[in-house]
C-alpha cells in the first residue's frame, strides 16, 4: 500500500528574517529565506509579536511566489519559542499557546513568532500547527538544577531543536536507536551551549551564559569580577547585558564574530588571533568534559554542530583534547527547517504524540 504523501510547512523566525520550507514528506521541495529590511522593522518598537502581521504576509506572498497551493499543506511546524519549561518533542499550538507567545512570553525572541505563524496558517486551512523540541525544553535532573545558591536553580536554554535532530541522525547512521544512545552535544554559533542527551533526554546543560565563550557571548565570567562591574558606575544593567552577550567573546577580544575574518588573521601570522581562537576551543573542550563525567564516561559519542563547526582549524583543536572520551562527530550547520518538518512527519504518521499544551506543563 502506497505511503500517504504529507505536505509540510515550516517555520523558522529569526531577528531580521524568516526562514521557510515547503516538505514533501521528508524531501525537501524549497527552502527561502524572507529577509525583512531594517527600515522596516524599525516600525515595531514595543515587542518581536507586533512584527505578526508583516510575517505572515511575507511569508503567504513567497509561498504565492512559488506557486505553493496553501490547500495541500498537511501540516504547519514552526519554531518553539520562550513559553514555560516543556517537554522534549513535539506540541500542538493551541489557542493558548498562541495568546501566551502574543501576550506574556518568558522573553522578547523572534522563535516566539514561530508557534503564532504555524498556528494562524494552519488554523485558517483546518490543520494541524505543532512546534518542535523548543528552546525552553527542561529535562534537567535534580542534582542538575542546583547552583550554589539555593534562589538560584540552573536552566535549561540551548539550541535544543538543532541538538536532537543532529543527534538522531548520528544514532541512526551508526546503527543505534537514539532513544537507547547517550551523547554530550555542542552547539557552536553566535553563543555556545552543550548537553547530555540520555537516552534522547536531555537531562544537563550547559547554557551559552555558563560555558565557553564564543563569537558573541562572553561565556562564564569570575562572579567577583562581574559583581565589581555591575556596581562600577560604568554600566547599567542593558548596557552589562550587551557587554556580554553581543559584545563579549571574540568581539571582546578582536572586534569581530567572524570566525573566518579571525582565521585570516591567524594565517597572516596574527599570535593573539591564534591565542584567542584556540582559547574557544579550549574552553569549549573543558565543558564537553565536564559533561561527559554526568554519564559516568559510558557515552556513544561527542556531536560538535552549529555554523562555527564548519572550522575545521576548531574542531581540530578541540578533538585533539576530547578524542580519549570516544568518537567525535562533526556535523556542521543547523538543519532546524528539516528538524521541524521531521518532528511534524513523526505525528502525523502517528509514530510520535504531541503533547497538548496547558499552563500546568
Amino acid at each position: 500500500m502506497p505511503q500517504e504523501n504529507y505536505v509540510i510547512l515550516t517555520i523558522n523566525p529569526g531577528s531580521t528574517s524568516t526562514k521557510i520550507a515547503v516538505f514533501d514528506n521528508d524531501k525537501l521541495r524549497f527552502e527561502h529565506k524572507v529577509d525583512h529590511p531594517a527600515e522596516e522593522l524599525a516600525k515595531f518598537t514595543n515587542s518581536m509579536t507586533e512584527q505578526f502581521p508583516m510575517r505572515r504576509e511575507a511569508i503567504l506572498k513567497s509561498l504565492a511566489e512559488r506557486n505553493v497551493d496553501l490547500a495541500t499543506l498537511s501540516a504547519v511546524s514552526g519554531r518553539g519559542g520562550k513559553l514555560p519549561p516543556l517537554k522534549q518533542g513535539a506540541y500542538a499550538v493551541n489557542r493558548e499557546m498562541f495568546e501566551f507567545l502574543r501576550d506574556r512570553p518568558i522573553d522578547d525572541h523572534a522563535s516566539n513568532l514561530g508557534g503564532m505563524l504555524a498556528y494562524d496558517i494552519a488554523q485558517a486551512r483546518g490543520i494541524p500547527a505543532f512546534i518542535y523540541d523548543a528552546v525552553v525544553v527542561d529535562q534537567l535532573e535534580d542534582i542538575a538544577r542546583l547552583s550554589g545558591l539555593p534562589e538560584m536553580k540552573r536552566r535549561a536554554s540551548c539550541h535544543v531543536l538543532n541538538m536532537r535532530a543532529v543527534a538522531r541522525r548520528v544514532a541512526e547512521r551508526e546503527g543505534k536507536r537514539f532513544e537507547q544512545s547517550s551523547f554530550v552535544v555542542c552547539h557552536m554559533g553566535g553563543g555556545i551551549s552543550a548537553c547530555v542527551l540520555k537516552n534522547g533526554r536531555m537531562i544537563d546543560v550547559v547554557t551559552d551564559e555558563e560555558g565557553p565563550y564564543s563569537p558573541e557571548r562572553s561565556g562564564g565570567l569570575p562572579v567577583r569580577q562581574l559583581i565589581d562591574s555591575a556596581f562600577s558606575g560604568e554600566f547599567d544593567r542593558l548596557s552589562l547585558t550587551r557587554r556580554t552577550r553581543g559584545k563579549g567573546g571574540l568581539v571582546a577580544y578582536l572586534g569581530t564574530n567572524n570566525a573566518i575574518e579571525v582565521e585570516r588573521r591567524i594565517d597572516a601570522g596574527d599570535a593573539e588571533a591564534a591565542l584567542i581562537y584556540e582559547g574557544m576551543a579550549y574552553q569549549t573542550a573543558k565543558t564537553i568534559g565536564g559533561l561527559a563525567t554526568v554519564l559516568h564516561g559510558g557515552l556513544d559519542g561527542v556531536v560538535i554542530t552549529g555554523a562555527v563547526a564548519y572550522s575545521e582549524r576548531l574542531t581540530g583543536w578541540i578533538r585533539e583534547r576530547i578524542a580519549f572520551l570516544g568518537p567525535v562527530f562533526v556535523e556542521p550547520g543547523e538543519d532546524e527547517l528539516q528538524a521541524l518538518a521531521l518532528g511534524a512527519l513523526r505525528v502525523l504518521r502517528g509514530q510520535e504524540e504531541a503533547h497538548e499544551f496547558t499552563l500546568s506543563d
